[in-house]
């Protein structure tokens, strides 16, 4: 048992050692360690409260699962953030760019039956008021077809709504359009980077 348990607490020394020379590297995978490393230090304590060898055994395997996750995590996290070589020349950040176009267009709104209804409701109102007899049926009918689509159409402009293209233009090459239901404020020529699925400057 104290084998084991002295075993556990080495694999833990070497992977806490490679977390330090990390850091060296990417600050935030660094904290992430230490952090990782603190709380399986905190569970060792609660392992060794098991009442029994075996207990004990099965919660230092289940912390170590934990810990090993975290450092994948942060360790993924790191190599996303990490700068891409290009032909030996200076690094370039996959994520940054500068913004290279900006433009304003019209989104059309939703249409919904209320609009088609009430269009061809007044559409056959107005045919209804033409000639009579067999006319004014066809009249009816056909203002009504008239009336729902030029609803439709109605509704569905009262709907619109402006919209903001953001072109970027990233420093690897790569171009991206960006859709905001807001003005942003970015400008051609801002500096930018991702954040999540949108930008922000940088």
């Amino acid at each position: 048992m104290k084998k084991q348990f002295l075993t556990a607490l080495g694999l833990v020394s070497a992977l806490t050692a490679m977390s330090s020379q990390a850091a060296n590297q990417d600050p935030a995978y660094a904290s992430a360690s230490r952090e990782a490393a603190a709380r399986y230090a905190e569970d060792k304590k609660l392992c060794g409260e098991e009442p029994s060898a075996s207990a004990r055994m099965q919660c230092l395997r289940d912390a170590k699962t934990v810990y090993n996750n975290a450092v994948a995590a942060a360790k993924q996290a790191s190599a996303n953030r990490a700068p891409v070589q290009q032909n030996g020349k200076q690094p370039v950040c996959a994520d940054c760019g500068r913004v290279a176009q900006v433009t304003v267009s019209e989104r059309e709104g939703e249409g919904s039956a209320i609009g088609v209804i009430a269009g061809g409701v007044a559409g056959a109102l107005l045919g209804n008021q033409v000639g009579g007899g067999t006319g004014r049926d066809l009249a009816t009918i056909a203002g009504a077809a008239g009336g729902a689509m030029a609803g439709h159409k109605i509704e569905q402009k009262v709907k619109s709504s402006k919209v903001w293209n953001v072109v970027v233009q990233y420093d690897n090459g790569n171009r991206r359009t960006f859709v905001f239901d807001h003005d942003p404020g970015f400008q051609n020529g801002d500096q930018v980077v991702n954040q999540g699925n949108s930008i922000v400057r940088r």
